[in-house]
C-alpha cells in the first residue's frame, strides 16, 4: 500500500474536537443526540432514524465502509467534556474521489464545529489518496453553504435532479449545490498547509 493509500488514523484530534470511527456502544447516544432529530436531520441524504435498529444498521454500515475505504464516518467529539456533539467522514466514490459531510446536535449548532470537523475531513482526504473532495448542498440550506465556503469548497454550481433527501422530499431528486476541493499537492505538501 504506497502513502497515497494508506489507512486513515482511528483517532484525529483538532483544536476541541476529538474524531473517530463509530463503535457498536455509541448506538444509543447517536440515536439521542441526532439521527432522530427531525430537524438536524431535515437536509441530510440519510432518512431520520426512527428506532435504535436504524442506528446499528449505520454502525454495520461505517464497518463496512471501513473495511473497504481507507477511511469512513467518524462521530465527532468535544475534547473537553467527550460529550458526542455528531459526525463526519469520507464516502468513497472511487479511490480518488470521496464525498463529505457533517452533522450536529442541535446544541452544538452555532460553536464553529462543523468547519473545525470538515477541516479535518479537509486535511485527511490527500493522505488517503483523495484528489478530489465535494460536498452536496440544498440551495436553502445557508448555514452549511458557509461552512462549505469556510472549509476552502468552490461552489460548482447546481446540479439538476442529483439527490435523494428522504426527510424534506421524500422520493424526489432534488436540484442541490455541489462544492468541491482539488487536491494537486502531494500528501506531506498537504499537511503543511495552515488551516487555523
Amino acid at each position: 500500500m504506497n502513502e497515497r493509500n494508506c489507512k486513515a488514523p482511528d483517532r484525529i484530534e483538532t483544536h476541541r474536537l476529538m474524531l473517530r470511527p463509530p463503535r457498536p456502544a455509541d448506538a444509543g447516544a447517536i440515536f439521542e443526540r441526532y439521527s432522530s432529530d427531525a430537524e438536524v436531520t431535515k437536509y441530510l441524504s440519510w432518512p431520520r432514524h426512527r428506532s435504535i435498529e436504524d442506528t446499528r444498521a449505520f454502525i454495520g454500515f461505517s464497518k463496512a465502509e471501513w473495511l473497504k475505504w481507507p477511511a469512513g464516518p467518524y462521530l465527532v467529539f468535544s475534547r473537553a467534556g467527550s460529550a458526542l456533539l455528531g459526525g463526519a467522514g469520507l464516502h468513497f466514490e472511487t479511490a480518488e474521489r470521496a464525498e463529505t459531510g457533517y452533522v450536529l446536535a442541535r446544541d452544538a449548532w452555532g460553536h464553529g464545529y462543523a468547519t473545525e470537523a470538515l477541516w479535518a475531513m479537509v486535511k485527511l482526504a490527500p493522505q488517503v489518496g483523495v484528489r478530489r473532495l465535494y460536498a452536496l448542498c440544498h440551495p436553502e440550506h445557508r448555514p452549511s453553504q458557509r461552512v462549505l465556503e469556510k472549509g476552502g469548497f468552490d461552489c460548482e454550481g447546481l446540479v439538476h435532479e442529483r439527490a435523494q433527501l428522504p426527510n424534506l422530499a421524500p422520493g424526489c431528486k432534488i436540484d442541490m449545490l455541489c462544492y468541491s476541493r482539488i487536491f494537486r499537492t502531494s500528501p506531506s505538501e498537504e499537511a503543511r498547509l495552515d488551516v487555523d
